[in-house]
């Protein structure tokens, strides 16, 4: 059979078409914070719709966790990029044209760039107040801190912080910085709305089907069951194609219109639309001589950007998963999600684990230095098994860190060598508390019809679902057929976020083939997975179950230049039970690979809000030339284990398992991406510790 992304069969929805439908384009703000003052819009011909700031000032304002976003800015802009007006004409050139000919007079307004002095007394405030969303992805205790610019604050407090840290003969503190990533998704943001009998239709390349309509029903104030999201196959998304995109600009413009208008975006919007939260992590850790940890205090300042979107859950996952797989008696963590005049920052590949894994790990090598204790062995000594009780008070069951260390040990000869070599250890957590439904239909011709919300985006989970179906069947893997997702058909799904599709769809479709079986035609099954933290204690179950893992490297440094090469990279995943092999193998692939791209050289360059790097020249992606020889990676599983979501766990353990190779030459290089001048500078900041060049 051939496969239809190489043939070109698959539609995406940018391929959408309809008679008579209108293209838009987008105007967007030149500042990154300033008072819009007047609108021109007068030049533009009857022939081109515009929507203006005036057009939707009646229309609700939106956001996935603070309701902090309106389709257009009523009164100021927040960001470079942030929309301002947007047209639509019958060709994409003509639309673009006719942007040209709107005039926007602005009152600039100072602005704020890095979320550590964003929370400084005195920093100007993005927004004034921080109301919390209805929408299901508020599905936490948010606690935005009025009069600021934090919109989220998390905390563990777990023992007592003071006591601990006199309990430790050694401690150690270091901060670590993250930039912003753009995902980069071959196929960027496209949507398509229509209007039909008041009824809102929307096919769009989205994570979030039922966010999304929940969210559209709020910003026109009509019934869910009003509006229709379709979600065909996308070409990537890696957590960017999320809750409201491109979709509510789209809307508007066919409302007025009274056509339907179609939105995609350029490369450059990309940058413009959503990236990675840049981080800023202080780490502080104590021990006593023996290597048993007793102490870990963390604080996070997270950089949401603009508009808060999922930046919260992002500083609570990153708070808990900051403390590391470790059994620590005393744990105290301050996560803060912080507005900044930055483009909006969301969900990406690793969801906020990246970050904490990357200074939880270099610091535990840190500490092995100044214990004079193999980093191995630290981390052995102290890491969770079962029964043990995490920071969060709960308790650890099936877990495998111990077996995934020894496998990245062996994998780099870590018993004969330590010098150029480095490991990392993570434990992630899925979305808790989740829901999932799916339904199963028997067909006449003795083939079935899978029905639910789980999204395509590569990643191969319509695959998985079939293949799974087909065994509860009993069928071969022809006679089961996957529907599009379409919310006025599948029953709702929390999400195809947080690697948990695999897992919760599983659950639910056992329960729907046992319910057709009953039943004959149509079978229903449900999954719940209850839990979540107290916000301010961090209390309670942060995960159903724990997405584990061990990486190793190998790095080679030319000390004259700083330049370093990757000989091996390893990573040893634990996946419960597979199910599509082919396709898990290649998830830790390219979580590797963006892992790589990560340590070596992402990063979003901004100047005075402005992004200075937004296109695919001047933005370094991996290429088949960066990898290493040596590039491999295993997947763990146990007889009767359930199945484990791993679409993402291969790629926090990457940049700290390279750092770490770094740090064992006495390279020690906090800041992302290891560039060749912070390594050469790490050189001889090394050189002067012990006196001078050699």
């Amino acid at each position: 059979m051939s496969n239809p992304r190489v043939t070109g069969a698959i539609r995406y929805a940018q391929d959408v078409e309809f008679e008579g439908m209108l293209h838009a384009s987008i105007l967007r703000s030149p500042y990154p914070h300033a008072r819009i003052l007047r609108v021109d819009a007068s030049a533009v011909p009857d022939s081109v719709v515009v929507l203006t700031p005036d057009d939707i000032r009646d229309f609700g304002s939106y956001g996935c966790q603070i309701q902090d976003q309106t389709v257009l800015p009523r009164d100021r802009v927040r960001f470079v990029g942030d929309p301002v007006l947007a047209v639509a004409a019958p060709t994409k050139r003509e639309a673009d044209e006719a942007l040209n000919l709107i005039d926007v007079e602005y009152e600039r307004l100072p602005g704020v760039f890095d979320a550590v002095e964003a929370v400084a007394e005195g920093a100007p405030l993005v927004h004034e107040h921080h109301a919390i969303s209805e929408n299901d992805a508020a599905y936490f205790g948010i606690r935005p801190q009025e009069g600021t610019n934090i919109c989220h604050r998390f905390r563990i407090r777990h023992g007592d912080m003071e006591e601990g840290f006199k309990q430790a003969d050694v401690v150690v503190e270091e901060t670590y910085r993250t930039p912003g990533a753009q995902h980069a998704a071959m196929e960027p943001h496209a949507s398509v709305a229509r209007w039909q009998d008041g009824r809102l239709e929307v096919w769009t390349g989205t994570q979030t089907p039922f966010n999304l309509r929940m969210d559209l029903a709020g910003i026109f104030n009509i019934p869910e069951s009003q509006i229709r999201i379709i979600s065909p196959p996308m070409g990537g998304a890696f957590g960017a194609k999320t809750f409201v995109r491109t979709e509510a600009i789209a809307a508007c413009l066919a409302q007025k219109a009274g056509r339907p208008v179609k939105v995609v975006l350029s490369r450059y919007e990309e940058w413009l639309t959503l990236n990675r939260h840049p981080a800023t992590l202080q780490v502080k850790l104590g021990a006593r001589a023996d290597g048993t940890l007793v102490a870990k205090r963390v604080v996070c300042w997270v950089d949401t950007g603009a508009y808060a979107d999922c930046g919260p859950g992002v500083a609570q996952k990153m708070g808990y998963a900051a403390v590391g797989p470790y059994r620590i008696p005393q744990v105290w963590v301050d996560s803060l999600c912080v507005y900044t005049n930055l483009p909006p920052n969301g969900a990406f590949r690793g969801y906020g684990a990246m970050q904490a894994v990357w200074a939880s790990e270099r610091t535990m090598d840190i500490l092995a230095a100044k214990l004079g204790m193999d980093p191995l062995e630290l981390r052995l000594k102290n890491v969770l098994v079962d029964g043990d009780q995490f920071c969060t008070g709960e308790i650890m069951h099936d877990v495998h860190f111990i077996e995934c260390l020894h496998a990245a040990a062996g994998t780099i000869g870590w018993a004969d060598n330590k010098q150029g070599k480095g490991l990392c250890v993570l434990m992630k957590g899925m979305q808790t508390p989740s829901r999932a439904s799916i339904v199963v239909e028997a067909n006449d011709d003795g083939s079935y019809t899978v029905h639910c919300a789980t999204a395509e985006m590569g990643q191969g989970a319509w695959h998985s679902i079939r293949l799974m179906a087909a065994e509860l069947l009993g069928v071969e893997l022809e006679k089961v057929h996957y529907a599009e997702p379409d919310t006025d058909i599948v029953p709702y799904d929390t999400r195809t976020t947080s690697s948990r599709s695999t897992y919760m769809m599983g659950r639910a479709l056992v329960e729907a083939v046992r319910d057709l079986k009953r039943k004959g035609e149509l079978g229903y099954g449900e999954c719940v997975n209850k839990g979540g933290l107290d916000p301010d204690t961090g209390q309670g179950i942060a995960s159903t179950h724990w997405h584990q893992g061990a990486a190793a490297a190998e790095v080679r440094v030319d000390e004259e230049t700083g330049k370093f090469q990757v000989l091996k990279l390893y990573t040893s995943i634990y996946a419960g039970r597979v199910v599509n092999r082919p396709g898990a193998e290649l998830q830790n692939e390219g979580s590797m690979i963006m892992g790589l791209g990560t340590t070596l050289f992402e990063e979003i360059a901004f100047e005075d809000g402005q992004p200075a790097n937004a296109n695919l020249s001047d933005y370094n992606l991996p290429a088949a030339g960066d990898l290493p020889e040596s590039f491999t990676s295993d997947l763990f599983e146990r007889e009767g284990a359930e199945v484990h979501g791993l679409g993402e766990t291969a790629l926090p353990p990457v940049p700290p398992a390279i750092g770490n190779a770094l740090y064992s030459l006495g390279i020690h290089v906090t800041d992302l991406p290891l560039s060749a001048e912070k390594v050469l500078n790490a050189i001889d900041s090394r050189q002067q510790a012990k006196g001078g060049r050699a």
